[in-house]
C-alpha cells in the first residue's frame, strides 16, 4: 500500500522512472547502491539550515513577537512538520551529531566517536545525489570531517569547518576540488556570516547554467551565539517589551548533570527577567536578520526560473532554552531543545499545510530519495515522510526516543513524555502530559493516576535502548 502511495506521489510531480544505464561511480561513492534509473527531470533541492533555532521562533507558527516574513513565506508555500525532532547528543556540541544524522540518515548511536563522526562506509546525502548526477554545492557551517565534505560536494564557497565563531570574522575556505583543506583557514570572511553564506549561494544560483539538477546546501551559523545582529535588526526589539517564556525559571529545580557547561554560563545564576529578555531580544534580532538573507536566496531562486522544479527544505539543527526551565543551552531533553523547525515545499508538496506526524531530522534523507526517485542506501535508518506528505494515515513513527550523554534519556508518545536523569548515581524522573502541559511544568512522576503511563514509557525507553544498542545505565 505504501509503495502504491509513493508511486502515485512521484507521478504527480513528474518523476516517472525511465530505464537508463547505471551512472559511473564517482570516487568515494563505492558504497552507494547502483542508480539504474534516470527520471526525465529530477527536482533541484535547496536546503536552508539554521543553527540553534527554536521550533517556535517563526511568526506565522504562533510567535507574534518575532519578525520572520520569509520563513512565514516558506510556511505558506509548503508543509510544516510540527513534530520534528533531533535524537539528541552525546556531548555538549549538539550541532555536530545533529548534522551527522541529517547527512547520513543514521541514528545517534550508529555514528562514530560518541555520535560525532561519519563512518567511511556511511553514504551521505550529497554523496548519493552527486552519484545520481546532481551538482552538489555547499556554503556555510560544515561541522563534520573534511574528507566527508569532499566526497559529497563537487563545488562550494565560503566553507566553514568549525562549530561557532565571531559572525564578523568567520574563518572560511574557498572550495578545493582536491579536498585537501588545511586545519587552519587563512581567509576571514569580511561580511556578517549570514550575508557571507547567502552571497555564496546566490552567486551559485545565478551562475548555474547546466541542465543537471542541483543540490544547494546553505548552512548558516545564525542564530547561534555570539548574538551580534547588525544594529538595524537589534533596534527592532526592545527587551522591555519582550515577554518572558511561560516556563521561565530563575534556576533549574535539580542538577541535570550539565549545569555548568559553556552555554549555561552565558547568563548568571539565578536567571533574572531583565537578563533573559535581553538574550531573547538579541536572539530574535539574529533570526530576523537571518530571515532577510533567506529571502534573498529565495528571490534568487525565483529569478533563475527554476523555482517550480525545486524542493526547498528549511530546518534547524537543534533548539535552545534561553531561560526556559532555568536553562540557557540545548544540553537537555525538554521540548524547547530537541524539537526543531522543519518545512518542505516544492513540486507536489501541499501548500500551507501542517503535518503532525512524528519525525526526526534524519528522516529527511530517505524522504529526498523518494522525492527524487533514488534508491535509499542500506545504511540509512531514517523513514521516508513522503506518505505523510501525501496524507497517509499510517504514521512513520509512533513514539520518539532522545538521549543526552550518559546522564539523560527520554521517550515520548502522542501525549506523554518521560525524562530520566542519572547524575552522580542519583535518579530523577519527570513525566509530562504534553497535551495539557506542553511547556513541561507539572511533573506527574509521583502521581498514582499516571503510574500506568510511567510504567509503559519506561518499558518503551528500555525497548529503544536495546534497539539502538545504547549501553547507558538507565
Amino acid at each position: 500500500m505504501q509503495s502504491q502511495t509513493r508511486r502515485k506521489f512521484l507521478k504527480t510531480i513528474g518523476l516517472g522512472a525511465a530505464s537508463a544505464a547505471a551512472l559511473s561511480v564517482l570516487p568515494g561513492c563505492e558504497n552507494i547502491p547502483p542508480i539504474t534509473r534516470t527520471p526525465q527531470k529530477r527536482p533541484n533541492i535547496l536546503f536552508l539550515f539554521t543553527d540553534d533555532q527554536q521550533f517556535d521562533a517563526i511568526s506565522t507558527l504562533g510567535n507574534k513577537h518575532i519578525i520572520t516574513p520569509n520563513m512565514d513565506r516558506l510556511v505558506h508555500q509548503g508543509t510544516t512538520f510540527t513534530n520534528a525532532y533531533i535524537m539528541g547528543s552525546m556531548s555538549g556540541a549538539g550541532c555536530m551529531p545533529s548534522r551527522a544524522m541529517l547527512m547520513t540518515g543514521r541514528t545517534l548511536f550508529r555514528l562514530h566517536d560518541k555520535g560525532h563522526s561519519i563512518l567511511p562506509q556511511d553514504v551521505t546525502l550529497p554523496e548519493l545525489l552527486r552519484q545520481a548526477g546532481y551538482t552538489t554545492f555547499a556554503t556555510g557551517k560544515q561541522h563534520n570531517e573534511r574528507p566527508v565534505f569532499a566526497r559529497g560536494f563537487c563545488t562550494g564557497g565560503k566553507i566553514f569547518f568549525g562549530g561557532m565563531s565571531d559572525h564578523l570574522k568567520v574563518p572560511v575556505y574557498d572550495f578545493d576540488p582536491t579536498g585537501k583543506y588545511p586545519k587552519k583557514s587563512r581567509y576571514i570572511g569580511r561580511n556578517f556570516s549570514t550575508e557571507l553564506f547567502t552571497d555564496a549561494a546566490m552567486d551559485f544560483l545565478h551562475s548555474y547554467k547546466q541542465d543537471k539538477p542541483f543540490f544547494v546546501y546553505v548552512s548558516y551559523t545564525a542564530p547561534h551565539d555570539p548574538r551580534m545582529a547588525p544594529q538595524q535588526y537589534q533596534d527592532m526589539y526592545d527587551p522591555a517589551k519582550i515577554p518572558l517564556p511561560k516556563n521561565f525559571m530563575a534556576e533549574h529545580p535539580f542538577d541535570n548533570g550539565e549545569m555548568k557547561i559553556r552555554d549555561e554560563k552565558l547568563a548568571p545564576w539565578p536567571r533574572t527577567p531583565d537578563i533573559i529578555r535581553r538574550h531573547i531580544a538579541d536572539y530574535y534580532a539574529m533570526i530576523t536578520h537571518l530571515d532577510a538573507q533567506i529571502g534573498r536566496v529565495l528571490d534568487a531562486l525565483e529569478e533563475t526560473g527554476r523555482a517550480e522544479n525545486t524542493i526547498v527544505i528549511f530546518a534547524g539543527d537543534n533548539g535552545l532554552a534561553l531561560g526556559r526551565h532555568g536553562l540557557m543551552g540545548k544540553q537537555n531533553l525538554y521540548e524547547h531543545s530537541v524539537r526543531v523547525p522543519l518545512i518542505m515545499s516544492g513540486p507536489g508538496i501541499g501548500k500551507d499545510k501542517k503535518c503532525h506526524a512524528f519525525c526526526y531530522l534524519l528522516d529527511v534523507f530517505p524522504t529526498l530519495c523518494d522525492l527524487a526517485d533514488l534508491p535509499i542506501p542500506h545504511s540509512v535508518e531514517g523513514r521516508s515522510l513522503v506518505p505523510a506528505l501525501h496524507g497517509s494515515k499510517k504514521k512513520p513513527r509512533q513514539n520518539l526516543f532522545f538521549a543526552y550523554r550518559d546522564i539523560q534519556r527520554a521517550v515520548r508518545d502522542k501525549r506523554y513524555k518521560l525524562i530520566e536523569y542519572v547524575v552522580n548515581s542519583q535518579r530523577t524522573t519527570q513525566l509530562f502530559d504534553l497535551r495539557n502541559d506542553p511547556l513541561e511544568l507539572h511533573n506527574l512522576a509521583d502521581s498514582r493516576k499516571h503510574a500506568p503511563h510511567l510504567k509503559r514509557l519506561r518499558t518503551e525507553l528500555l525497548h529503544w535502548k536495546d534497539k539502538l544498542q545504547d549501553n547507558s545505565k538507565f
